[in-house]
């Protein structure tokens, strides 16, 4: 293949209005295709396969269950909502699991079922939503999205307490206006164990919302490396960059350079920041200096595998990225994921390197 010059990631700054906000929340790229019957149960976890029946049923009774203008409330809210007959069943799902057993593929699938044009269904993760109402303003993301029949809310995070307050009352809102919820979450700080969010600490964070959730204990290990080959090892600086020059659309940055560039840009549009690309080649990795470059990295990882975006990389292995302290501490859960994601971007990256 011609030599073609690449990419750099470090060279964009791009700006993302907020028209681009509220289209884009879809399931992503690589949850396009996702169904319940794509999903693939481990038959060593029952919960997995409950976990599927639930959402399914949820999903049809959302059938013909209009959000928005009637003004329906299913919290009880209101001398309307007296009087209207809210429907059987919770408003809400959560699912609770740890990383890789499919959660967002359940999550998506759940969008795919519902009956309604995808208009009046909303996919996104909690960031994107806190920079929708950033971007839109508080009332105006209520009345944008009250019209939505399901929202589904993935990676809900509750780092901040600010923005868990102000997507708590945005959901009552919402529910008050009869869409109906889902929901996957990240780990509190300080949040150890299992290396996931317990149920229980969702519910109460959510405030008032916690009676409308049904929540979906999903057991399992991170599918990403069940029955899988271990991640390849990192390649040499020279076969990154050759690969990144036979490779159209491929972007060639070193990992420091582009830690630094991450700081400069808001992570709103870190999606932006990947529009196009056919693989990332990255030289000279290594190990994450500091938490707040360390979360920056996460959410770079969480955009680039929801649009299979591949990663070829040199230096140290993504599985030495983060402190021995950082994966004991209150974010282990977010650098757990991330390694799993650029595990799996690795692996797929494979063939970009010619033999």
């Amino acid at each position: 293949m011609a030599d073609t010059a690449p990419l750099s990631l470090c060279a964009r700054e791009p700006h993302v209005p907020a028209d681009r906000l509220v289209a884009e929340m879809v399931p992503p790229p690589r949850f396009d295709s996702v169904r319940f019957a794509t999903y693939l149960p481990d038959p060593d976890q029952p919960s997995q396969t409950e976990a599927v029946r639930v959402l399914e049923g949820f999903a049809a009774g959302l059938d013909g269950d209009p959000a928005g203008g009637a003004k329906r409330s299913f919290l009880g809210f209101g001398k309307a909502a007296r009087k209207a007959k809210a429907p059987a069943g919770p408003r809400g799902v959560y699912l609770d699991g740890g990383y890789g057993v499919g959660k967002t593929h359940l999550l998506a699938s759940l969008w795919h079922a519902t009956p309604a044009e995808p208009e009046r269904k909303a996919f996104g993760t909690f960031v994107e939503l806190t920079n929708l109402v950033g971007a839109l303003g508080f009332q105006q993301t209520v009345r944008t999205l009250s019209g939505h029949r399901l929202l589904c809310i993935d990676e809900f995070e509750l780092d901040d307490p600010g923005d868990t307050v102000l997507v708590s009352t945005l959901l009552a809102r919402l529910v008050e206006a009869g869409v109906a919820l889902a929901a996957t979450s990240n780990t509190l700080p300080g949040k150890l164990g299992e290396g996931r969010f317990a149920a229980v600490d969702f519910l109460r964070e959510i405030q008032g919302l916690s009676a409308h959730f049904r929540t979906l204990r999903i057991d399992g290990e991170d599918y990403r490396h069940r029955g899988l080959p271990e991640a390849p090892a990192p390649f040499t600086d020279a076969q990154v960059t050759k690969a990144a020059h036979a490779t159209a659309g491929a972007s060639l940055d070193t990992f420091p350079a582009l830690l630094d560039h991450l700081a400069r840009v808001h992570p709103s549009r870190y999606g932006a920041l990947t529009d196009g690309l056919a693989a990332v080649c990255l030289t000279d990795v290594r190990p994450v200096p500091d938490q707040s470059t360390a979360l920056r990295l996460v959410v770079l990882a969480d955009r680039l595998y929801d649009r299979e975006v591949p990663v070829l990389a040199s230096g140290l292995p993504f599985d030495r990225l983060f402190s021995e302290e950082m994966l004991n501490g209150g974010y282990r859960k977010k650098y757990f994921r991330a390694i799993s994601r650029l595990t799996a971007l690795a692996r797929e990256s494979k063939g970009l390197v010619a033999e």
